[in-house]
């Protein structure tokens, strides 16, 4: 479609500011561009709902990091995109890319169906994922505000803007030099932050015409350990929460073919060969694997260990891998907090070339460092990899007092939690830069902008510690000299800790970058004059050119349990797009808006999206509107391009379909090591959408309103990052994706990205202002919540649409509300700010997989989450404002949640929902120099 044709549809869409009663407004008023639209007009409520924060807000509630302030928004999804989430290996859809870096999603549907913007425009995705906007790359602490369009934009932005637009706002014009510091201290230790900024300006461009500013922000987040916070615990069987593995700091011995545990096949077609496993006497059971402190009943005499909970998981992991065995409660060393230090940078001119034209030039670079900190590797040694332990050697533990079928001429297979070899630590450095050019203006009644800009983001993994070559440890566990039952008070030996730091790789290991160069252009004004007011319209053009690659410094095929994907280098497309909007007063109350934009993207196609809304206010205190609109979401390089990856399973898994037809058999019903395969799809094919809103605006009372937003998302071929756990639980539908060998059993499971099925989304938005004066006492209380009518999901086409609202699921978990709400005053040069953050409870997750009986104190309700922040402010000291608040108020734990830790990150809590840190302390000191 040409942009001449398009220039014939077209909308203006919300814009936002306090509702009031609205009246002819004079020229002289400033008109502004709110997101959402590209045509200025004078500031009201718009046809869409734009939520708007201020940098003030944000400073009072103690908030220092773009996740957090992401995290408060009642529209953005309660998913595994935050930094601690994402520190895991295990988990639907968990990005091996994403180390030290979080992310938004709007309505829950993934960061890809989520805009980032930065002064309108884009900024490169994160470097190694390539998947969406690292919100460590945002310069908080120079923004002016941040405004959320709660509404599909792919009319007006193209890609990633079916879930809504965050876009946040930068200061501009500002002349002064001001620095702050701020601290925040947990209660109970661990996890504090610290902030420094300076922002400068100098120039005015309305008496010097230029304007040139800079701003410079460091901060740091100390580490918090699972060991720091009580609730942190993955053992609490009562409760119907244990550990689900058998990797142990003192190893469970295993079976198999040549080890001290295997018998005598009874097949009379094999004489002579042997199996895995062993029986005990007046038990024909064949069990898999054993420990001498389970026999014992000794478990819990080394730390963090437990008897395994056969009776919770017997449906899941087979009970004769783990009647004998014992379990580790890994969940709790998972780091809460890891390590952060960010710098960020941003630098902007503003020229007034003339009365009417301004150029600008924006230099944006930040650096992010983050160490991801994983739980040691767990080992499984085999007679096929020589890890097993020597007969004869120093630490070998002959069962034969428990199992008379033990085979002491044999070595030992063993799973082994390898805490000596140290915590899995990931040391990944990312780099943003952007320069941008850009003119903007106006001939007359027409404004103009235009810009090019290049922007890249830059991810370097390092490995400091915790990963071994793999052919190196395994050879050093073979000599015996490393001892895999290390009892409680004893230690590995000199020449152990030696032989096992030989074993060790540490160094660079991969990087991926992206990049973007946009050219971009817009007009906007009036065409002409209808009886009920002028007809405005806006078009423009957006041609971008991404770029992506990613690369392994080292073969990491040959270190143990190496994070990351296969390399993928020098990707990228072109990507051509023309749009039009168009403001048609009908009648004096009632605006139709329309808008149309055509994308085409060198390698995945071309899409038109098209969007009308209509505004119809018919008095000064009541406004309606809505929305009807599609969108798409174009798959990233990394969904369509990256390489197989061959990874494994735990040990445990079960066959479904294999194991009714053979049970009890062990290569069905307990697969020691299930491989699958993950990486990209190049059938991919472009989410869309189709979404639309209505809603009502009133202010009965000056200074009072409230707005009730009604919303709907019906997504088709959603990009989604299939797990080999779910493609084997809907076996029947997706058997195509597992690969047999001759015999029957599973040779591998295809996993990886897919075009699911879809969703249908249903929500209501609401929002509440009120603000008044009690004689010297200014006050204001608002409330913005989110109420999750419907989530109803579709793994796969022609499966039933299954209702996820206040369901656990591993993907997000869909609340029915979530609210902040707040209520401000303000005396002189004081100033007070209390703020309430909800989140609504929801059914946990039953364990066994949902089969059988729960025990008595599992409460299948996880509870609510509230918490209260509180802040007070002062001014009266000369240039100098101080902030001091209290975070977490009342020092409310999480909720207690009985998930799999295998599945979500979290022991007992979860934080997807939940904040770790519990109450903490804030102080932040501003001054003013001039």
């Amino acid at each position: 479609m040409k942009l001449k044709k398009l220039a014939q549809l077209v909308a203006l869409m919300g814009v936002v500011g306090p509702v009031v009663a609205q009246e002819a407004a004079p020229p002289a008023m400033q008109r502004v561009e709110v997101t959402g639209s590209s045509i200025k007009r004078v500031a009201k409520e718009g046809a869409l709902p734009v939520q708007v924060i201020s940098f003030d807000q944000i400073e009072k509630q103690g908030i220092t990091t773009t996740e957090q302030l992401v995290r408060t928004l009642s529209a953005n999804g309660t998913g595994a995109d935050n930094m601690t989430s994402g520190n895991n290996v295990f988990g639907a859809d968990a990005d091996r890319l994403a180390g030290g870096a979080s992310f938004a999603s709007l309505r829950g549907l993934g960061p890809g169906a989520t805009l980032v913007l930065l002064n309108g425009r884009r900024v490169a995705t994160h470097g190694a994922s390539g998947r969406a906007v690292d919100l460590n790359s945002i310069p908080l602490g120079a923004i002016s505000r941040v405004e959320i369009l709660k509404d599909g934009a792919s009319a007006i932005y193209g890609t990633d803007a079916i879930g809504g637009v965050i876009n946040f706002i930068l200061k501009t014009n500002y002349s002064g030099v001001e620095a702050s510091v701020s601290t925040n201290d947990t209660q109970a230790g661990g996890g504090a932050t610290r902030r420094a900024s300076l922002l400068a300006g100098t120039g005015s461009l309305e008496e010097d015409r230029y304007n040139i500013m800079a701003s410079l922000t460091v901060d740091k987040a100390q580490r918090l350990n699972g060991s720091d916070r009580s609730f942190v615990s993955g053992f609490q069987p009562g409760r119907g929460l244990s550990p689900d593995t058998t990797g142990t700091p003192f190893a469970n011995q295993m079976s198999g073919p040549g080890t001290a545990l295997q018998i005598p096949n009874p097949d009379p077609k094999k004489p002579g060969t042997f199996i895995g496993g062993y029986t005990l006497p007046g038990d024909p059971t064949v069990y898999l694997q054993a420990n001498p402190l389970s026999f014992q009943g000794k478990c819990d005499s080394i730390a963090g260990m437990s008897q395994y909970q056969t009776q919770l998981w017997k449906d899941v992991t087979s009970p004769l891998s783990t009647t004998h065995s014992c379990a580790y409660d890994y969940g709790a060393d998972y780091v809460l907090q890891f390590p952060v230090e960010r710098v960020n940078f941003l630098s902007r001119g503003t020229f007034q070339l003339a009365p009417d034209h301004r150029m600008f030039v924006e230099v944006l670079g930040s650096r992010t460092k983050a160490t991801a900190i994983l739980t040691p590797m767990q080992v499984q040694t085999s007679i096929a990899n020589k890890g097993v332990y020597p007969v004869g050697g120093a630490y070998y533990q002959d069962l034969s007092a428990y199992i008379p079928t033990f085979d002491n001429t044999k070595p030992i297979a063993y799973k082994w939690r390898a805490n000596e070899i140290g915590n899995r630590t990931q040391e990944n450095t990312t780099d943003n830069a952007r320069v941008l050019l850009g003119f903007e203006g106006n001939f007359g009644k027409w404004d103009y902008k235009t810009g090019v800009s290049y922007a890249q983001s830059t991810t370097k993994t390092k490995l400091t510690d915790g990963y071994s070559y793999t052919d190196k440890l395994y050879a050093a566990l073979g000599t015996g000299i490393i001892n895999p039952w290390v009892a409680a008070g004893q230690s590995q030996t000199e020449a152990a800790k030696q032989l096992i730091e030989s074993t060790k790789f540490r160094g660079a290991f991969q990087h991926g970058k992206t990049t973007l160069t946009q050219i971009d252009g817009s007009v906007s004004g009036e065409l002409f004059q209808l009886p009920a007011g002028a007809v405005a319209m806006a078009a423009g053009f957006d041609l971008r050119r991404e770029g992506y690659s990613f690369e392994q410094d080292v073969d990491a095929n040959l270190i143990l349990l190496a994070p990351g994907n296969a390399a993928l280098k020098d990707v990228s497309r072109n990507v051509k797009a023309v749009y039009a909007e168009l403001l048609v007063p009908i009648m004096k109350d009632l605006e139709m808006q329309l808008a149309v934009r055509r994308d085409d993207y060198s390698q995945v196609g071309a899409t038109t999206n098209p969007k009308i809304a209509l505004r119809y206010q018919p008095t000064d205190f009541v406004l309606f509107r809505a929305s009807a609109s599609k969108g798409f979401l174009a798959p990233s390089f990394d969904q369509l391009y990256s390489g197989v990856l061959t990874q494994e399973l735990p040990n445990g898994v079960k066959d479904p379909e294999g194991c009714i037809k053979h049970p009890g058999v062990t290569e069905y019903c307990s697969i020691p090591r299930l491989i699958y395969t993950t990486g990209g799809n190049l059938n991919l094919k472009p989410e869309t959408s189709k979404q639309g809103s209505v809603g009502i605006v009133i202010e009965p009372v000056k200074g009072y309103s409230a707005s009730f937003d009604y919303w709907a998302i019906n997504t088709q071929d959603q990009l989604l990052k299939r797990t080999p756990q779910v493609v084997l639980a809907n076996y029947q539908a997706l058997n195509q994706y597992i690969f047999r060998k001759p015999d029957g059993t599973i040779d591998y499971v295809q996993a990886g990205w897919f075009n699911a099925g879809g969703s249908r989304v249903r929500g209501l938005d609401v929002s509440l202002r009120g603000e008044g004066k009690v004689q010297e006492v200014k006050w204001t209380a608002t409330l913005d919540g989110t109420y999750m009518d419907s989530f109803k999901f579709a793994e796969y086409k022609g499966q039933e649409y299954k209702e996820l609202v206040g369901n656990f699921y591993t993907r997000d978990l869909y609340l029915r509300w979530k609210h902040n709400a707040s209520f401000s005053v303000s005396r002189g040069d004081w100033s007070g700010l209390l703020v309430q953050s909800f989140a609504s409870g929801y059914k946990d997750q039953v364990p066994n997989g949902g089969k059988g009986t729960p025990p008595p104190g599992f409460k299948s309700d996880v509870s609510s989450y509230t918490t209260y922040s509180l802040s007070g402010t002062y001014t009266g000291f000369k240039n100098t404002t101080i902030t001091v608040g209290i975070q977490n108020l009342f020092d409310r734990d999480p909720p207690f949640t009985a998930h799999n830790v295998d599945d979500v990150v979290g022991a007992g809590w979860d934080p997807r929902v939940a904040d770790p840190r519990g109450r903490s302390l804030s102080f932040q000191l501003k001054y003013k120099f001039m």
